[in-house]
């Protein structure tokens, strides 16, 4: 079964190649979606899939890519139709 989830993530997101991270972590277990930086900082991810592919992502998302260093993830369920494709903007 597929949800969606959308997650803020706090912290040195920004400027370390997080969401092009993200992407590849998330093409990697086929969630679609997006990663895109927020004006506050941080970074906002959509990720969508099968709940355990999805579930890997959000862990994946404390970690980040070398550079990060990641202080806080919050994510919530949402409603909305499935992406086809997971990008960066």
């Amino acid at each position: 079964m597929s949800h969606c989830v959308c997650c803020r993530v706090s912290g040195r997101v920004q400027g370390v190649w997080y969401r092009a991270s993200t992407q590849q972590q998330a093409q990697a277990l086929e969630v679609t979606g997006f990663a895109k930086n927020l004006r506050d900082g941080r970074v906002e991810v959509l990720a969508c899939g099968e709940e355990t592919a999805v579930a890997k992502l959000k862990a994946w998302l404390w970690e980040g890519p070398a550079g990060a260093s990641v202080d806080d993830v919050t994510c919530e369920a949402v409603e909305q139709p499935m992406p086809t494709s997971f990008t960066t903007g």
